[in-house]
């Protein structure tokens, strides 16, 4: 769960699309629903003319290195989200759930100046095939290959940004959490999953703990998440009362949680998360001095205890 927005929203498809570059992020209040990515550019989109636009745009360099973007003319605008592929890749097919990883570069489509890259940092970011909130872009990806090259550009604030995507390698991650279950605490909500491992709360009565509990339900047989890991999730969040705000299980998604003990989520995650062990699923109850304090979030009021079921599927 990300500080200033949930993992919806026309912020939340710059953001959950991995670009941790700074000036894709706007600013929202968490909770609440929120139209997806491509429904809330709708209004005023010329689709046609932004494929016409798109297909002027040059993605040139070697498989493996940086790419250069070349825009037509400057500035450079779309006025909603368009996708193409450059170059189709020969290697494994692509299937819908997978973790991809992906190199990006993005440039600012006033000047055509990049903004960010992945390659300058060394790491590629991680995308959930087919379920990037972004439609246009899970078009172009479905049925694609490893190897992929493709350029995306989106509306974004009072420009428009233009990114190439290099799909460099496609795994296959489970869809729930798998391993020894972990007998029920005291005191602590009990958790109960559907036949695909959804979760639901039962609340307990009483006050909410001062402190950050960390508890596994189920203990995973893969490696320790380390800090500094692309960790990929599955939550649902509740108030302590036990009103769902949040749930990645509705959307049919995973979230990545990037940089993990010091990643763009609130402070429970990046403690509760590190340690854990892949394939585990984890009972986090978050006091508000690892939330979101006295932050109105919405449907999170100020000072709430927040409880997490957080499915550890990955962790790279």
């Amino acid at each position: 769960m990300r500080r200033t927005t949930t993992a919806r929203g026309l912020a939340a498809a710059t953001l959950a699309l991995a670009l941790s570059f700074s000036l894709a992020a706007c600013s929202g209040d968490s909770g609440g629903d929120k139209p997806t990515a491509s429904a809330s550019a709708s209004a005023g989109v010329d689709a046609a003319a932004d494929k016409a636009a798109l297909a002027k745009v040059k993605l040139e360099g070697e498989a493996g290195k940086e790419p250069t973007i070349t825009l037509p003319s400057k500035p450079f605008n779309v006025t909603g989200f368009v996708a193409r592929m450059v170059e189709d890749g020969d290697g494994d097919a692509i299937k819908d759930g997978q973790n991809l990883s992906v190199h990006m570069v993005v440039v600012d489509g006033k000047d055509g100046s990049v903004q960010g890259s992945t390659y300058t940092e060394g790491k590629p970011q991680t995308l959930t095939a087919g379920a990037t909130t972004i439609t246009e872009l899970d078009d172009v990806i479905k049925g694609s290959h490893v190897g992929a090259r493709i350029l995306l550009a989106l509306a974004a604030q009072d420009t428009t940004q233009v990114y190439s995507l290099d799909i460099v390698d496609a795994k296959t991650i489970p869809a729930r959490a798998e391993g020894e279950a972990v007998p029920p605490v005291a005191g602590l909500p009990t958790i109960t999953l559907d036949d695909t491992g959804a979760p639901s709360i039962a609340p307990v009565a009483g006050a909410a703990p001062a402190d950050l509990v960390v508890q596994p339900l189920v203990k995973g047989a893969g490696p320790a998440v380390e800090a500094g890991q692309t960790v990929t999730v599955k939550y649902t969040g509740w108030l302590w009362d036990g009103t769902k705000f949040d749930s990645s299980w509705d959307r049919g998604s995973t979230f990545p949680v990037e940089n993990v003990g010091q990643g763009q989520v609130i402070s429970g995650w990046n403690k509760g998360l590190v340690g854990q062990t892949v394939g585990s699923q984890v009972l986090l109850v978050v006091p508000p001095s690892e939330g979101y304090g006295d932050e109105d979030k919405g449907t999170i009021p100020p000072n709430s205890t927040l409880v997490f079921v957080i499915d550890i599927l990955d962790a790279a």
